[in-house]
């Protein structure tokens, strides 16, 4: 937890910086907005998985994951719930996977997932 708080703060001195930084810049630069979406890829590593189960009606996927740092988690099996619904449409169980997670509202959440091509 200590790790995604001074990750957090990391991320808000970036994007208050980058902002402030681009203050006087014309209207026509994105870079801010960019450095602050990949800063924030970046804080998502993708982590390798199994599927286990989908349980699209709960909107919930069971995976064996690897390490997760972002969330100061080693490797288990658990259930998240997944941010896009039509996610759990590219997966199903015995299948591995890249997924990225956060915690969302308290609540463990895939927000990307993809099969890993053999």
């Amino acid at each position: 937890m200590k790790k995604t708080t001074a990750l957090l703060a990391t991320l808000l001195t970036l994007a208050g910086s980058a902002l402030a930084h681009n203050h006087g810049a014309s209207h026509d630069s994105h870079a801010a907005p960019v450095q602050v979406a990949q800063a924030a890829a970046a804080a998502r590593p993708q982590v390798e998985a199994v599927v286990r189960t989908v349980d699209k009606s709960a909107k919930k996927i069971t995976l064996r994951h690897g390490e997760i740092p972002n969330l100061d988690m080693g490797p288990m099996t658990m259930v998240f719930q997944v941010q896009d619904p039509a996610l759990l449409d590219k997966v199903k169980a015995g299948d591995t996977v890249r997924f990225t997670a956060d915690q969302i509202k308290g609540a463990y959440t895939v927000l990307t997932i993809e099969p890993v091509q053999k």
